[in-house]
Formats: structure tokens, C-alpha cells, sequence
């Protein structure tokens, strides 16, 4: 029921289909010029896009269903609000699943990429990013009262998530201070964790830092939504509930404090920059010995 109506949300349809395809082929066709080598560098950011737009949907449909009345009709039923936020995860798990395929096919039969690097990797971090953002999303719906208030708070969380990552700008070439204010960012290990597994065929294993996190944030917010989730738009929020929503970000403040002192993060996202280019330089062939010197 929960992806029948989803299906049925023009929101939803924008961010997990309409907005994806828009930067797929803004990267591949503008940054990455059609170039394949680039474009499968290029490929971790649009993905990771893709993923976080989720929290965007999410957090609109369950504020306009609360202000319509349609969540007071899920709670007639034998529905708590754990079945309600988990079934809503599974949903856009389904949903969005198929975005990413038809854009790595895209990027195949357009663009002639042939190597997409360490696929089970890249498929495990998108789930493990869909059920991250669509917690996020989840959490902004149960702290926010009104569509208004929801949006405006879904513009700043947009903005930091793709423009301090290295979503938009390559992280090697945001300025210092962004780049370490980066590391306290979920986006920021979203988009690292993919470009590795396609650009360095990282595997589970060695992404474990990033999947970690992604995971035990998903987790901790889904807890905490279930806590503060309310059917109706009478129901009052606890006087700590914002206090509690903001918890949600411990993993990755102890995340970015390690990272910031001990972590390889931006080593490794400038050493992909620089071996990007090197590997789409093409080779220079020495002219043969017998060849004669040409008139000038």
C-alpha cells in the first residue's frame, strides 16, 4: 500500500525520477563531456544524489498526509508507527532501486562505460544511503508542524548535503576549511564510499567506515522517528524532541572528529582526482628510428 501511494506523489516522482536524470545527464554530458573515464567518476555524485533526494520526497509526503487527515486512517488500523516508518523505507528501497540501474545502463549504452568497478559495493551503499536519507526525511517530518516549515528546512539540509560533499564540486577542490567541514557530513561518506567502489573497486570490506556509519545512522533515526512520529497535526512534540533529532548526527560528529586527525578521506578523494585525468591522457609513441626528420 505504502508504494501504491507513492506512486501516486508528483513530489516523490520528481526527486526519485525527473531530478536524477537531470543531473545524470548534466554530469555526463556537460562536466564529463561525454567522456567515459570521467563520467564513471563522475558517476558516485549523481548516484549519491539520487539516494539523498529520498529524504526530500519522504519528509514532504508524510507532513501532507499528517495535515490531510490520511495518517489519522493508517492509525484506525493495526499499524504502529515503527510498521509505518519501516514499510516507508522499504518503499523507496523499492522505488528508487530502479533509478540507479537505469542510470549505470545509461551510462553504458550512452556514454560507453564499461567498467562500473565493484558493483555489489555500489549496490549495498545505495541501499544502505536510501535508508539513511529516508530516515533523515523521516526526522524532519516528526520535528516540522507545517509543509512550509518542512521546506524550508529541506532547502538548508539540500544545499549543505550537495554543495560541502563533494556532490556537486569535486572535494579536492572545495577550500580547506569546507573540506574539513565536509567530514561531519553524511553526504560526504555517501559519495566517497560510491566513487571508491566504482573508481578504485573497493569492496565492502574496505569501505567499512563508510557503510558503518551510513548504517548505525539509519538505524539511530529510525528509533528516534518512531518515537516522535505523530499521526495527527494536533498532537504537541516532547519539549526535547528537536534535542533528540539532533542526536541523530553523534555517529558522524565522532566520525568527522576521527577523520579530521587521523582518517585518509581527503587523501584518497585527491589521489581519484589525480589519477583521473593521467588514466584519460592517452600514451605518447615514440616515432619510429628510421623515420626521417620532416622539412620545416
Amino acid at each position: 500500500m505504502r508504494i501504491r501511494i507513492t506512486l501516486r506523489n508528483k513530489a516523490f516522482l520528481f526527486f526519485s525520477l525527473v531530478m536524477p536524470m537531470v543531473f545524470f545527464f548534466l554530469y555526463g554530458s556537460v562536466f564529463a563531456k561525454g567522456d567515459p573515464v570521467t563520467v564513471r567518476y563522475l558517476l558516485g555524485p549523481v548516484v549519491a544524489m539520487s539516494v539523498m533526494g529520498t529524504f526530500w520526497g519522504l519528509s514532504a509526503q508524510i507532513v501532507t498526509w499528517r495535515e490531510q487527515g490520511i495518517l489519522r486512517r493508517f492509525r484506525l488500523s493495526p499499524v504502529s508507527a515503527f510498521n509505518m516508518i519501516v514499510s516507508s523505507i522499504i518503499a523507496n528501497m523499492v522505488l528508487l532501486l530502479p533509478t540507479v540501474i537505469v542510470e549505470l545502463l545509461l551510462a553504458r549504452f550512452i556514454y560507453h562505460v564499461t567498467d562500473f568497478g565493484n558493483m555489489a559495493s555500489v549496490f549495498v551503499l545505495a541501499l544502505a544511503g536510501i535508508a539513511s536519507f529516508a530516515s533523515l526525511g523521516l526526522i524532519v517530518a516528526s520535528v516540522t508542524n507545517t509543509m512550509q516549515e518542512t521546506q524550508i528546512i529541506n532547502q538548508l539540509l539540500w544545499f549543505a548535503l550537495i554543495f560541502v560533499s563533494g556532490a556537486t564540486v569535486p572535494l579536492p577542490e572545495l577550500p580547506k576549511v569546507a573540506q574539513h567541514a565536509a567530514l561531519f557530513l553524511p553526504a560526504t561518506y555517501l559519495v566517497s564510499g560510491l566513487q571508491r567502489a566504482m573508481v578504485d573497486r573497493a569492496s565492502i570490506f574496505v569501505l567499512w567506515a563508510e557503510l558503518g556509519c551510513l548504517l548505525v545512522w539509519a538505524i539511530l533515526a529510525i528509533f528516534i522517528s518512531s518515537q516522535l512520529f505523530r499521526w495527527e497535526p494536533e498532537a504537541k512534540l516532547p519539549r526535547n524532541a528537536k534535542l533528540w533529532a539532533a542526536s541523530t548526527i553523534l555517529p558522524f560528529i565522532l566520525l568527522g572528529i576521527w577523520e579530521n586527525h587521523n582518517g585518509k578521506l581527503l587523501a584518497r578523494s585527491a589521489s581519484m582526482m589525480e589519477e583521473r585525468p593521467a588514466e584519460k591522457a592517452p600514451r605518447q609513441q615514440p616515432p619510429p628510428a628510421d623515420t626521417p626528420p620532416s622539412n620545416p
